[in-house]
């Protein structure tokens, strides 16, 4: 069954049409869908090696574009859509925590924290709930996203061929490596990001929060 899985999954995302369903997952993800483009980017630079890193800054570049949507959502109807969304995505009892954390590192916080497991979505809106300014958040958004998927695209571009030829024998056993890589990586990835202690001693119980004037 995981034969087939495999097989059919890999003729979907070499699909004349994939990067257009690549671009609309990361796009969506960055704002209001709960589920990561990365799976499907990591299947498609798979399926075409060379074109790992077009699929990689197609995934950048339409992340960024929903994080603004994210933003407008945070800045403009917080209080009619962006409380809901969050409440859908069960991220409303984070969202006081990442308000301070945004204040106090502004910035930083986007380039580190967006790069990891972090919902990239809660980071916009709250972006735009507290006024970040503009500017400094298309350009945080993109280092943090280009983080997150470019260094795929250009491992899969560097190594695509050989892994594919493992993959295709012994499936099993890539299957699970992956998954625990997976886990391992955004432990580190997090670990390595984290903030400082008295930032968390801050935001632990962060007030109330308030938007920005």
């Amino acid at each position: 069954m995981l034969r087939h899985l495999y097989d059919w999954t890999m003729a979907k995302a070499a699909h004349r049409h994939a990067q257009w369903w690549l671009a609309a997952f990361a796009f969506v993800e960055a704002s209001v869908f709960p589920i990561p483009p990365h799976p499907l980017l990591g299947l498609m630079c798979l399926a075409e090696p060379k074109k790992a890193l077009r699929f990689a800054a197609a995934a950048t570049l339409a992340s960024v574009c929903g994080g603004l949507l994210g933003y407008a959502i945070g800045h403009f109807v917080y209080e009619s859509v962006g409380v809901q969304l969050l409440d859908l995505l069960g991220l409303r009892r984070s969202f006081p925590r990442a308000a301070c954390y945004l204040r106090e590192y502004g910035a930083e916080i986007i380039m580190i924290k967006g790069a990891t497991p972090i919902p990239f979505k809660l980071l916009t809106i709250t972006a735009g709930f507290i006024a970040m300014p503009l500017p400094t958040f298309i350009a945080a958004s993109l280092v943090s996203r280009s983080i997150s998927f470019m260094i795929v695209g250009v491992l899969f571009r560097l190594f695509g061929a050989p892994i594919k030829a493992f993959i295709d024998r012994y499936l099993g056993l890539a299957t699970a490596a992956f998954a625990l890589a997976v886990v391992a990586g955004f432990i580190a990835i997090a670990a390595l990001g984290g903030s400082s202690h008295a930032a968390d001693a801050k935001c632990d119980h962060p007030p109330a929060v308030a938007a920005a004037a």
